[in-house]
């Protein structure tokens, strides 16, 4: 395989240590998905200090939504991810041409139905999740706004996924880095400048996505063999597509089943008023920013699983799960825990109106210090999909978590109608997945493992 240009920049998933290597490759990765957090967080906060608090209600409110919407495709650069790295592993150049093509091809097919799918359902179903009516027309006109910008969410989205394949996380931070500057800038400028609110952090989100895409797309073109990307070389490989679709659609269906489930308790927040959403949607801020170190991490173990799978590494495949999650729950722990204990400081920045301040604090003591045991299903599930096993963790998720989430809502909810009530079921379904996804995990590794060594 051709050395690429960008060498220094890539982290060797293959050879050295696995320690410094996963701290190496994730940490920039959880950087730039706190970082596209942050597109949200701005916005929220800027809505909240600059206009009221039903603008910032509706920014908030409409996170479940976007990821409900994006995350079946979002679930597909997973399984693009997964399959260019063990074409990596095990040296297959022409495959990994292939794939790299089809896959941002599927990208921007899939960003321009999601933005025609978006500006169709945006009032519908903003509407199906009892938002308040005060709160409706600013969130139809925000998420319709964001969609326009779907296309180029893709694009991002799969061109990262691509460069991690070959150990890059730095220039998916800097693409963020940059767009995020913007994001901000913007908001600050259309919000209190023009008094556009909603719509103005909707416009500063779309811009800067644009540029994070543009950014991506000039790096990969720019790449040595095989994974240079050029326009002219965009096709779909049907063999390369049903490859990424069969890791891709459970990850993709787990993760918008798992949003659904969200979305619902998101419907159940909606019925307790403006100020119980707007504060809820304080610390979920705080929450995406943390579990986005759980999904670095676990996309980490993906990727270094895939490849050392690829390459016959069962050892180190091994290795990469124990580091994987032991970084995992001690970086998110530690992070949680540091929120939480500032919570006074962390709340002001968003919001100054003291109704929204107890919401926000009740969520962060009951989900927010204790997020860390998602890391244990994710982590579990991602090692599962570096060695194929993509349907059985997005199974075991959609019970523990989605399905579970659903009945406590629609049962124990119903009985004891309260914010806490709600909150609760979120660390106990975290515990539920955990077990089952780590009891899955070690029995399937096991025959895998035990099964490839057989045949080598």
């Amino acid at each position: 395989m051709s050395a690429t240009k960008s060498s220094k920049k890539q982290v060797d998933m293959l050879n050295g240590s696995l320690l410094k290597n996963i701290i190496l490759f994730a940490l920039p990765l959880a950087a730039s998905s706190i970082l596209q957090q942050l597109f949200n967080s701005v916005d929220v906060a800027v809505v909240g200090h600059f206009a009221n608090s039903q603008a910032q209600a509706a920014v908030g409110c409409n996170g479940p939504v976007i990821n409900m919407v994006i995350n079946l495709f979002i679930g597909i650069s997973i399984g693009a991810n997964v399959i260019i790295s063990i074409y990596v592993g095990q040296k297959k150049t022409e495959n990994i041409k292939k794939a790299v093509h089809t896959a941002m091809l599927v990208a921007i097919i899939s960003g321009i139905f999601l933005t025609i799918l978006g500006l169709f359902i945006s009032r519908p179903l903003l509407t199906l999740m009892n938002t308040p009516a005060e709160v409706l027309d600013y969130a139809v006109i925000y998420l319709q706004i964001y969609f326009l910008g779907m296309p180029f969410i893709m694009v991002y989205n799969f061109g990262s996924a691509i460069l991690r394949c070959i150990g890059d996380t730095k220039r998916p931070l800097y693409c963020l880095l940059v767009s995020g500057i913007v994001n901000s800038a913007l908001n600050l400028f259309l919000v209190i400048v023009f008094h556009l609110d909603v719509a103005g952090v909707a416009i500063a989100t779309v811009v800067s996505n644009i540029i994070s895409a543009c950014m991506v797309w000039h790096f990969l073109t720019k790449e040595a063999e095989p994974f240079n990307l050029s326009w002219k070389k965009l096709s779909i490989s049907k063999n390369e597509l049903w490859k990424m679709l069969k890791i891709g659609i459970p990850a993709g269906i787990q993760s918008m089943v798992f949003s659904i489930s969200n979305v619902v308790i998101q419907s159940a927040l909606n019925s307790f008023g403006a100020d119980v959403v707007a504060g809820s949607s304080v610390t979920l801020n705080y929450e995406s920013i943390t579990y986005f170190v759980i999904t670095a991490f676990s996309q980490t173990a993906v990727t270094f699983t895939s490849q050392n799978y690829g390459a016959g590494e069962y050892d180190r495949c091994k290795k990469v799960f124990r580091i994987s999650m032991i970084a995992s729950m001690i970086t998110t722990g530690c992070m949680s825990l540091s929120i939480t204990a500032g919570h006074s400081f962390f709340i002001s920045i968003f919001t100054p109106d003291a109704e929204v301040i107890k919401y926000a604090e009740i969520r962060m003591f009951i989900v927010l210090m204790i997020n860390l045991i998602a890391s244990t299903y994710e982590v579990g599930g991602a090692a599962l999909r570096g060695i194929g096993y993509s349907t059985t963790p997005a199974v075991i998720t959609v019970l523990g978590t989605c399905a579970l989430r659903l009945i406590w809502v629609y049962t124990v909810c119903q009985q004891f109608k309260s914010y806490e009530t709600l909150l609760i079921i979120y660390p106990i379904s975290w515990v539920i997945t955990g077990v089952a996804m780590l009891t899955t995990y070690f029995i399937i590794r096991k025959k895998t493992f035990s099964k490839a060594k057989s045949l080598a």
